[in-house]
């Protein structure tokens, strides 16, 4: 596979493998078939390149200009990529512009940084500033104080070793006393607890490990993409998939980068919208890669009156902790000022040192004279109001830092005559060109990026429990109902916009795979039900370490179902420190973890579990409904669908590692949604015109007195999808009854059920008859 591909090519839909060492690109191969057989066009591979030994992941790349050993190398890769295309099937690749593993032993590039320091030809690949920590970078690796564990570090001829990390020695310093080495270094090894505050170089969020990358530098581009890049333009590779984007520097510049570089070719990014934001429209992208599809897929089968009227059981529940995870704003609002005071500390004040310059270098006598901690607080301030991950450009900055934001910002200083910092800030911003100005807003908008990424996705939806399947990666837990008018304008906009978006329902990151969440959407149907549920199977809190715990121990099992109590324990564990309320990844808590194990083992995992188990079976077909409704409207919808491993058929799994444990290939027991996702790959596989950028979307309106638990829209009028949505609800009030669905001129065939046509107006509860779900493709026109 020499021969250079002119034109792209593009996925009509793919599938995610998540490739590591128990399961590298040899097992992707022996694939291949039943893979093909499913009627996906492309293989949707995680990080390829050579990353920290034992990776399950792969985002902890340490070599960019080599395909990872541990998978295989380039040769098995080659031979994936043409074992696929004897099969009719291309390759999509995730690629990691931000960020590298902070191991220097395993990072050639970083390794000369710390030998040689920023005079270092690599020294420009790193997002690190040499004027903080008096020239030295930040290494926080050390088990506490230096002073505690001086005796643990040795040096070993010209490397310096600590356990298992190893460092370079400055040339002409492996002599020195230990102190006085330690000093000459362009690096200072630290206690890890000294990275909240003291970190002087960018990393992926609050994660030491991974140290950010600076991809706008045109050098470290071609560094860091050149195998990348040779993959594509030989034709082994088909497309990107880009991971956080929003950590950039300057997105849209590598972005326009990216798409030069490579032609072309299909690429979508990792790039969280809030509701209602849209992707900047200038990005030359096919889209995002589908977080916000999933929101509105999760909404459709969300009851908006019944959530309401969960949270109230919750609060109730809970009382007298509703302060804790009752409201959705304060929630966040809460955990934006604890991370960034807290694990976003260093970033914080790096912000503050790039404020406080620009300002001193300012024409504008107006923004002079502030103090940096003014300027900290304002920051702060203004931050923790943001309601999107990251603003583009000034006016997306005048938008989501607005007058009103300010104004709270302001009534937040203890000193109202200090107040005026936020107006420096937000003018700082808002200003054209000059001194420092270009600098501070591109520290701004990462600041923000990590900051809402933490706060929101990493601690609020740890703390706001009302509805676990609200609280999803690109979600709304403050409203997590989608209407049917809402979906069909979303669809609309992205026919129109970006029709060759990527689109999710479960993914590597999602807290909990569709499967659970459509389980647990159907409590939205049932809130009275489930809060006698809870009553029954809890005895006036007793072993129960918080109620806010419980309640999400609940949930945890009854949308999760039978499974191995590790799995659920483990969940909860991670729950509870990220939530960061009693214990925490840094600050563990041992006596509350014990106690949540022990309420785990005794109660979900339990006997008790055993009355919530019941309640679930008895739902069983609601959660049918949700199930398989999910899976076809993700994959009839505009864009690109991409199916995460095993998730063909039913596949429950928890957050990760839960959600990256291996799948069999093919399944060992193929069920009901196994064949709905094959029948309506194969048919976008078939028919891509019906379902591409040229496509159309058309809703489709149910007549008759259950008209709104029919979801239906046509696509370019030739397939129609439709699904049953509230069943639960549907049931109470009498069912489908004479409930009709007008289908567009023609006959039409059940892709799901050979032999069943309709015409004209289908009756619903025929057509619903078999499976809570239909997929028809037009087989004769129709007047």
């Amino acid at each position: 596979m020499t021969a250079e591909r002119t034109t792209p090519t593009v996925p009509t839909a793919t599938y995610r493998l998540q490739l590591q060492p128990s399961f590298p690109f040899s097992a992707a191969s022996s694939a291949v078939p039943y893979l093909a057989s499913l009627g996906i066009s492309h293989l949707h591979l995680s990080p390829v390149l050579e990353a920290v030994p034992g990776s399950t992941h792969g985002y902890d790349v340490v070599d960019h200009a080599r395909v990872r050993e541990e998978l295989g190398g380039e040769d098995a890769l080659r031979a994936l990529s043409r074992t696929a295309r004897e099969h009719g099937l291309g390759l999509v690749v995730d690629i990691v512009p931000n960020h590298m593993a902070m191991s220097p032993r395993h990072n050639h590039a970083l390794w000369e940084v710390l030998r040689e320091g920023p005079k270092s030809p690599y020294a420009r690949w790193f997002d690190v500033d040499w004027e903080a920590q008096g020239g030295q970078l930040l290494v926080p690796v050390l088990g506490g104080p230096v002073g505690e564990v001086l005796g643990q570090l040795v040096v070993d001829g010209d490397v310096l070793r600590y356990h298992e990390h190893a460092f370079p020695l400055r040339a002409g310093t492996a002599d020195l006393p230990l102190p006085e080495l330690l000093d000459a270094q362009w690096y200072r090894p630290v206690w890890w607890r000294l990275a909240r505050t003291e970190l002087n170089y960018r990393r992926f969020f609050s994660i030491s490990e991974l140290i950010g990358v600076r991809v706008e530098d045109p050098e470290v581009f071609e560094a860091t993409h050149g195998k990348i890049l040779q993959l594509l333009h030989e034709g082994v590779l088909d497309g990107l998939r880009v991971d956080h984007p929003d950590g950039l520097a300057d997105p849209d510049g590598y972005l326009a980068r990216l798409h030069e570089a490579t032609g072309g070719r299909w690429t979508v990014v990792e790039k969280i919208l809030a509701d209602g934001e849209q992707l900047p429209a200038g990005w030359p992208v096919a889209g995002t890669t589908g977080y916000d599809a999933l929101r509105q897929v999760d909404g459709l089968f969300t009851d908006p009156a019944g959530a309401g009227e969960l949270l109230g059981q919750y609060r109730r529940f809970a009382a007298p902790q509703t302060d804790r995870g009752g409201d959705w704003a304060a929630t966040v609002r809460r955990a934006a000022y604890k991370v960034i005071t807290h694990e976003l500390a260093a970033e914080t004040d790096r912000l503050t040192r790039v404020a406080t310059r620009a300002c001193a270098t300012s024409p504008d006598p107006a923004l002079r004279d502030r103090a940096p901690w003014a300027l900290r607080t304002a920051l702060q301030e203004l931050l923790v109001r943001m309601r999107v991950y990251r603003p583009y450009a000034s006016g997306e900055v005048s938008a989501v830092v607005t007058a009103e934001a300010a104004e709270e910002a302001r009534r937040a200083f203890v000193v109202p005559a200090e107040g005026g910092a936020v107006d420096v800030v937000r003018g700082l911003l808002l200003a054209g060109d000059g001194p420092g100005l270009a600098e501070f807003r591109t520290r701004f908008a990462q600041t923000a990026s990590a900051l809402r990424a933490k706060s929101v996705e990493d601690t609020a939806f740890y703390r706001y429990v009302p509805l676990l399947s609200a609280t999803e990666v690109g979600g709304d837990p403050g409203s997590p109902g989608v209407s049917p008018d809402a979906f069909h304008a979303y669809c609309a906009r992205v026919q129109r916009d970006w029709p060759l978006t990527g689109t999710v329902v479960t993914t590597h990151d999602t807290k909990r795979s569709a499967d659970v969440r459509a389980a647990l959407a159907v409590l939205t149907e049932c809130p009275e039900r489930w809060a006698d549920v809870l009553t029954e199977v809890t005895l006036d809190g007793e072993g129960v370490p918080d109620a806010q715990l419980a309640w999400a121990a609940w949930q945890t099992v009854f949308g999760l179902g039978p499974a191995a109590p590790e799995r659920v324990r483990g969940a909860l564990v991670k729950h509870v420190r990220e939530a960061g309320l009693y214990t925490s990844w840094t600050e563990q808590e041992p006596p509350y973890e014990e106690a949540v194990v022990s309420f785990v083992a005794a109660g979900p995992c339990g006997v008790p579990g055993e009355r919530v188990a019941a309640f679930r079976a008895s739902l069983g077909s609601h959660v049918r409904a949700n199930v398989l409704g999910t899976a076809l409207v993700h994959l009839t919808m505009p864009g690109v669908p991409d199916v995460y491993q095993g998730t063909e058929g039913e596949y429950r799994a928890l957050v990760d590692p839960d959600n990256r444990r291996p799948v069999s290939f093919p399944p060992a027991h193929p069920g009901e949604k196994d064949a709905v996702t094959a029948a309506a790959l194969r048919l976008r596989a078939r028919r891509p015109d019906v379902f591409g950028d040229t496509a159309t979307y058309a809703p489709l309106t149910a007549e008759g007195p259950a008209a709104a638990h029919c979801l239906a829209f046509a696509r370019s009028g030739e397939v129609v999808t439709a699904v049953t949505r509230l069943s639960l609800r549907l049931a109470s009030a009498g069912g489908w009854r004479d409930t009709v669905l007008p289908l567009p001129p023609g006959r039409w065939a059940d892709a799901l059920a050979p032999g069943r046509e309709f015409t004209g107006h289908a009756r619903v509860g025929e057509l619903f008859a078999r499976l809570p779900v239909a997929l028809l493709e037009r087989v004769e026109v129709g007047n």
